[in-house]
Order: C-alpha cells, then sequence, then structure tokens
C-alpha cells in the first residue's frame, strides 16, 4: 500500500503520497491526518503525455530557479490540466516535472532524481501558493522574528540584507527569535487581523517551526549611509508587501485572491520603510519604532 504523509502548514493541510523520502524540513509539519486538504500531490514514475503551450516563465536572475508553466488545451487522463517544470538555476537540467489539476488541488509529480528533495520542496511551495491563494494567504520572500508574541517581517531585494537585520535583533533585542528565515507564511484571518506562520521553507538558515505569532509590522529594507525610518501610507504599503509576495500573473482568479488579501493585509498591518547599515542602531531604531 502507498504510504501517504500529511502536513500542516499555517492551519492549511495537504498529503503527499509516494514519497521516495523525507525531507528533515518537512517532519515539524507533519500530522496524523488532513481531513480536508487544501490539495494532493502524489510522486509518480511517469507523467502522461500531451502537447501543451508555454504560459509563463520566472525571470528572477542569477541565483534562482527557473520556473516554467505549460498550459494543456484538453485536460490529460487523470485532469492534469497545467504542467510545470523547475529548473535549480537558470540554464541548468529540469529537476523535476508536476502535472496540476484545473483547480490546483490534485497533483502529479516526476523527479529526475529519486533522492532530490529540492524537487519536493520546491513542488509543495509552488502548490502551496496556487492552493492557497484564495483562502487568505501569502507565501512572502521575508525573514520573521517574533518579540513577545508578535512577529516582525523584514522585506527586500535579495542581498539587501533581511537575514542580517533578523540577526541583529536576536543579538541587540533580547527575547527576540527567529521564526523562518526565507519563505514565511502571511494570513489575513477571518477577524481581519494577520498573522505569520512558520513554514517549511527558510532558504539557507534551517529554521522550520510549527509556530505562529500575530503580525506586529512589516519593514521593508534598503541599504544606506545612515538608519532612519518611516511609516508607509497605503498605497505604498500595498506595493511593498506585492513586491515581495509569491504570485502568478496569468491565473486570474489566483491573482485576485492574492489582490484580496493583500489589499487586507496593508490596511491593517502598520508597513515601514528603514533605510540602514547592517549595525546595531539599525535594530535599535526599527524595534523602537515598530514595537508597540
Amino acid at each position: 500500500m502507498e504510504k501517504v504523509n500529511s502536513y500542516s502548514v499555517a492551519d492549511f493541510g495537504f498529503t503527499v503520497a509516494g514519497m521516495p523520502f523525507e525531507p528533515a524540513n518537512l517532519r515539524p509539519f507533519r500530522v496524523p491526518e488532513v481531513p480536508d486538504p487544501v490539495f494532493n500531490l502524489q510522486i509518480v514514475p511517469e507523467l502522461s503525455h500531451g502537447s501543451a503551450s508555454l504560459l509563463y516563465q520566472t525571470d528572477d536572475g542569477p541565483g534562482f530557479p527557473e520556473i516554467t508553466l505549460y498550459q494543456y488545451p484538453n485536460p490529460l487522463p487523470g485532469g492534469a490540466a497545467l504542467r510545470v517544470e523547475v529548473s535549480p538555476l537558470p540554464g541548468r537540467p529540469i529537476a523535476s516535472r508536476m502535472d496540476i489539476s484545473a483547480n490546483f488541488q490534485q497533483a502529479w509529480l516526476k523527479l529526475e532524481e529519486k533522492d532530490d528533495a529540492f524537487g519536493i520542496n520546491n513542488s509543495l511551495m509552488l502548490l502551496y501558493a496556487f492552493a492557497t491563494a484564495r483562502l487568505g494567504a501569502l507565501e512572502m520572500h521575508a525573514s520573521v522574528v517574533v518579540k513577545e508574541g508578535k512577529g516582525f517581517l523584514f522585506l527586500g531585494r535579495s542581498g539587501t540584507g533581511k537575514s542580517t537585520h533578523s540577526r541583529l535583533w536576536l543579538k541587540y533585542i533580547p527575547g527576540t527569535e527567529l521564526l523562518n528565515d526565507d519563505n514565511p507564511i502571511l494570513r489575513l484571518m477571518p477577524d481581519g487581523r494577520a498573522r505569520v506562520y512558520g513554514s517549511p521553507w527558510s532558504g539557507k538558515t534551517p529554521c522550520y517551526k510549527q509556530q505562529s505569532a500575530e503580525v506586529g509590522a512589516v519593514v521593508r529594507l534598503s541599504q544606506a549611509p545612515q538608519n532612519q525610518i518611516r511609516r508607509l501610507e497605503l498605497v505604498n504599503a500595498y506595493a511593498s508587501l506585492m513586491a515581495s509576495a509569491s504570485s502568478f500573473r496569468p491565473f486570474r482568479d489566483l491573482a485576485d485572491g492574492w489582490h484580496r488579501t493583500l489589499e487586507g493585509m496593508a490596511s491593517s498591518v502598520p508597513c515601514y520603510h528603514l533605510d540602514c547599515l547592517p549595525d546595531q542602531a539599525a535594530a535599535e531604531l526599527c524595534f523602537n519604532t515598530v514595537y508597540e
């Protein structure tokens, strides 16, 4: 009988069947069962064949995975409507191929290498973003610390110093803990408040915590010769959040879901922009401004 593992991330459950092994980062999120999974992923030895047209390809530049989406004109046997191919870097061989149903609730994954944790994790990240887009969730490219029950997200372009700023809080702001260092989940709750959750995906920092916190503030970082901070007005807050949220423009209904969530976040969460140096003074200025 094929083994099925169940997981819960940000209180959304999903299942994975046929894994050749379980990546260690998934284990803290394993649960006994999921009564109503948002998606089911099955790892298979082969995928069905069919003609597909190019729909979208990421262009995040050197150092980032390359994701290519194709659309089938007619669903394949089993109901696949999309194919996703992922390479670890632009120009590198494809690591995984995944077929996905039109409602994003069923998927079939073929790994090019049997023991490929990269293929499993990137496929799960994509599926999770698709399946929760209409449910008030966002995968954020951010580093997150927690202080006395409040979560603080640090956003910025790669290389800006998000992880460095988190480490400065850990060093100079007593009682601070790291929740996630790359891909936390941000949720707009039914009561309008925002919560940030740890996830199995944390970049180069192994920080995989099944924990959450109410959002205290979101801070976008920019490198600068001096430290200064300002609160963002609604339009700029929306733009700041959107720039760090995972989204795929070709899917109109998913984009509408992401838009509603971003709009709610921008209205309910204090958002700031911090021009900073990588020093203690920057962490203390940020903390003293955003912590309430």
